[in-house]
C-alpha cells in the first residue's frame, strides 16, 4: 500500500474478504474467506453490445445501464453468486474491452448485494444458485438433444 501523506484520504478499500462469524472444526475462527474462482469464462465474451451503445464522454446511464443489461444478464446466475467472483471479472473485462470510467456499471447498473436485476430478460442456463430469480430457458434444443442421441448411437 503506498504511504499516505498528512491531510490526504485514505485510498479507497475494496472488500476483498468477507469476516465468517463461524467457527472451524478446530474450534477456532475463520476471520478471511476468499471468494471462488468464476465458473464462466468473460475473455472470451462479444462485449460489442455495450462498446456500439454506450459511448462518451457523457456515458449517459439510460443507455449505458440498458446495454450493461442486454450484456450480463444471460449470465446473472453467476454474476449475483456472492461466492464466486465473477461479478468483479466480468466488470474487469467490460472495462479492458471499453476503456470505461472506473465504477462505471457498478455504480449505475447494480444494486447492491442483489447485483443485476434482469426482469423479462432470459439468463443461460447454469444450474449455478443465485441467491435471486431461477435462470429460465435452461433446457437444451431439441435439435441438441436429437444430435445428441445420434452420436450415442453412431459411437456406442
Amino acid at each position: 500500500m503506498p504511504p499516505s501523506w498528512p491531510g490526504s484520504p485514505p485510498p479507497p478499500r475494496r472488500p476483498v474478504f468477507q469476516a465468517s462469524t463461524g467457527s472451524t472444526s478446530t474450534g477456532r475462527r475463520s476471520l478471511l474467506q476468499t471468494k471462488r474462482d468464476c465458473p464462466m469464462s468473460f475473455e472470451t465474451q462479444n462485449y460489442t453490445i455495450l462498446t456500439n451503445k454506450c459511448k462518451g464522454p457523457q456515458y449517459p446511464p439510460t443507455k449505458c445501464c440498458e446495454a450493461f443489461k442486454e450484456f450480463a444478464c444471460p449470465f446473472a446466475a453467476y454474476i449475483n453468486n456472492q461466492s464466486t467472483n465473477c461479478a468483479d471479472t466480468m466488470l474487469t473485462y467490460i472495462n479492458v474491452h471499453g476503456s470505461y470510467p472506473a465504477a462505471l456499471f457498478a455504480d449505475e447498473c447494480l444494486k447492491g448485494k442483489e447485483g443485476v436485476s434482469c426482469e423479462g430478460i432470459p439468463e443461460i442456463g447454469t444450474g449455478v444458485p443465485s441467491g435471486g430469480r431461477r435462470a429460465q430457458g435452461s433446457s437444451p434444443h431439441p435439435l441438441v438433444a436429437l444430435l445428441c442421441g445420434i452420436g450415442a448411437l453412431l459411437f456406442h
